[in-house]
């Protein structure tokens, strides 16, 4: 266990140091949610889903929808080190003709399985998926991570009603619950508080785990994957801006990118 939470840590790391550089290259995006979620998505692609960068269309493949679209370096960051295209194109990120745009397009690049950016929407994406899944008999299962002040839209209950209803067992969401969004803390803005309560009340098995903690990480999809007739919600704290010191808890870095000057003191941070 040692050495595979350190092979996964590792990888969150370079997942980071890649948000970090392209983001400085761009001029533009979102590092705050794409570093808070760096773990999570480091443990889906490189330890629990089956995937297989040479064949982005298997059929047997497991799903993973960016709910949150707006995060997505952290999502193309992850496909350029397993392998879905090169890392040299991350420098293209958001620039014209770039299979990289702000939000991820499930037509122009390998490995993305759904175009999101509009908020509520990737969760409903997934149920379907799910459901579609499961009627072919598959044993595949599908991931999706949901920001926090994402939960605040309407669409994103009634897909947990639904999920609910239907007993998707075969489905398993995570919350990125690092507090803030764009216009300050969530708690503030409109609270989703008690999310455990919520998301228990609409039929779904309910973990609760340090976000940046690879062995809880781990656990809990060891868990959901054993959950039998519902869905799974883990609700993973973690820290907007994780692992550069000037970015972490900083409201100011939803949607700015950092300078070079920054660049440079943030990759000294995730030496």
């Amino acid at each position: 266990m040692g050495q595979r939470i350190q092979e996964l840590q590792e990888r969150a790391k370079a997942i980071r140091r890649h948000i970090v550089t392209m983001l400085g290259e761009s001029g533009s995006g979102h590092p705050g949610g794409s570093l808070s979620a760096a773990d999570i998505v480091s443990v889906l692609y490189f330890d629990t889903m089956k995937v297989d960068p040479d064949q982005p269309d298997w059929q047997a493949r497991d799903r993973f929808v960016l709910s949150k679209g707006h995060a997505a370096p952290v999502l193309y960051a992850a496909l350029a080190e397993k392998g879905f295209f090169s890392k040299e194109e991350l420098m293209t990120l958001r620039k014209l003709g770039s299979r990289l745009q702000g939000h991820p397009d499930m037509k122009k690049l390998p490995g993305v399985e759904m175009s999101t950016g509009s908020l509520g929407q990737g969760l409903s994406a997934a149920i379907g998926m799910a459901m579609g899944l499961r009627l072919d008999g598959g044993e595949q299962r599908v991931y999706t991570l949901l920001g926090d002040g994402e939960v605040q839209e309407g669409q994103i209950w009634e897909a947990a009603m639904a999920a609910g209803h239907f007993k998707l067992d075969n489905l398993t969401a995570f919350l990125d619950y690092n507090n803030l969004q764009i216009d300050g803390p969530v708690d503030v803005v409109m609270n989703v508080a008690p999310l455990n309560d919520k998301w228990r009340a609409f039929g779904w098995h309910v973990i609760e785990i340090d976000g940046h903690d690879i062995e809880q990480i781990l656990k809990a999809l060891e868990e959901a994957k054993a959950t039998k007739g519902k869905p799974t919600m883990i609700i993973a704290k973690t820290i907007k801006g994780k692992g550069v010191s000037f970015m972490e808890n900083q409201v100011g870095w939803h949607g700015n990118a950092p300078k070079p000057d920054q660049v440079e003191q943030a990759l000294k941070d995730l030496a």
